[in-house]
């Protein structure tokens, strides 16, 4: 299955909730992906920009995004964003499709 990084910030709901029951979120979180029909391989809670990192595994693209809708519309996040991740062996597949296309793009004001 494809990887995603999500990153996160709590919104002010979300800090009031997170005061009101003080918890590790790392279940809900879980659950959610669960059952999505995606895995959760880690979650931090983080300093500076983010408040939020999870890794994870969901069967595609549209599964990312619609977990990630599904969150901020409960408004404990302000802000929600996910990139797909490649191991560096598997992006080796990746740099080689390119290397045939080089060439093949003409840019702004090119030929």
């Amino acid at each position: 299955m494809p990887i995603f990084i999500t990153y996160a910030s709590y919104s002010h709901v979300g800090v009031k909730g997170m005061l009101k029951k003080p918890e590790d979120r790392t279940a809900p979180v879980r659950a959610l992906l669960k059952k999505a029909g995606g895995k959760l391989l880690a979650f931090y809670i983080t300093t500076g920009e983010n408040d939020v990192v999870a890794i994870s595994e969901a069967p595609d693209t549209t599964d990312a995004v619609a977990i990630s809708m599904a969150v901020a519309a409960s408004g404990a996040v302000s802000r929600v964003h996910t990139v797909q991740a490649w191991k560096a062996k598997d992006f080796a597949a990746i740099t080689k499709k390119a290397a045939k296309l080089t060439g093949a793009y003409t840019p702004p004001g090119g030929k």
